[in-house]
């Protein structure tokens, strides 16, 4: 299944996409794709409905965030060996792991805003994963149970901000508009293989990045289990899972956004994203 949410900012509602690519509302089953929503029994009882019997959304709405009410959007950094090698870094022997705030979050279409002050704003196409049932302690062979679903994520950057400035890397990851998510859920069941997916990212035209999730260092089964030891997942939790070369930072030399400039990406199956960026 795809699962979308759409309307305005604040007000999405909840819908899938049938096979004719419309969209079907689905307030009648669930108040969101979010939360308990999220829960295999209920994932099974959308599954379970007739599209042809779903009211038709008129017109083009706005395609909101893919997944709502978001209670950690946890990050895995480095975790492409050529994206460390093109960064300068070692590759990780364990995941490298941040949190990016969920303020951050927006839908696959919206603009991205620029920050005050910035010099080296950045994109990374990412495989997102979203969790579907509560993961603590889980081990790796039941790690991908635990997963609702996938989505493309635009993990953008500030490499001044996030390198040059102190501290952590999450504030120049967290500003407002950094997380574009969506445009759809797509159901575990309809990925036979998270690890097998290419994904790309082009600004103006402009391919900067092409990749796979074949080449990750630790996979989707692997991050689960992990991160499920240093804190409990709960649906509706997101994990982007790190970007394969090709970043702004990368190139020689390197090259950064700027207002009026267009970010297209995508994954295999998964849908595309597109950005227009403004001065923030």
């Amino acid at each position: 299944m795809r699962l979308v949410r759409y309307g305005e900012v604040g007000r999405e509602r909840p819908a899938l996409l049938d096979a004719e690519d419309r969209l079907r509302d689905l307030s009648g089953l669930v108040p969101d794709i979010a939360g308990a929503a999220l829960l295999p029994d209920s994932l099974a009882r959308i599954r379970a409905a007739d599209p042809a019997t779903l009211p038709l959304v008129e017109g083009s709405p706005r395609i909101g965030a893919c997944v709502g009410a978001v209670g950690k959007f946890v990050c895995v950094g480095l975790n492409y060996s050529d994206h460390a090698a093109e960064s300068g870094l070692p590759v990780p022997t364990e995941p490298v792991l941040f949190m990016k705030a969920t303020s951050a979050i927006c839908g696959p279409y919206d603009a991205v805003e620029i920050p005050r002050d910035s010099e080296k704003t950045d994109w990374e196409v990412e495989l997102g994963v979203v969790i579907g049932k509560p993961a603590k302690y889980v081990a790796e062979a039941d790690a991908l149970s635990h997963v609702a679903g996938y989505c493309v994520i635009n993990d953008v950057s500030e490499r001044a901000f996030q390198i040059e400035r102190g501290g952590q890397w999450d504030k120049g990851k967290g500003c407002d508009t950094f997380g574009p998510i969506g445009p759809w859920l797509v159901t575990a069941d309809t990925v036979p293989d998270p690890q097998d997916l290419s994904m790309w990212l082009e600004v103006d035209g402009r391919r900067f990045q092409q990749g796979s999730t074949r080449t990750m260092v630790f996979g989707v089964a692997h991050l689960v289990s992990y991160i499920s030891r240093f804190m409990s997942l709960q649906p509706g939790d997101v994990i982007s899972t790190g970007t394969p070369p090709g970043v702004g930072l990368g190139q020689k030399p390197p090259v950064y956004l700027k207002a009026g400039q267009t970010m297209r990406l995508g994954i295999d199956g998964l849908g595309e994203q597109r950005q227009t960026t403004v001065q923030g």
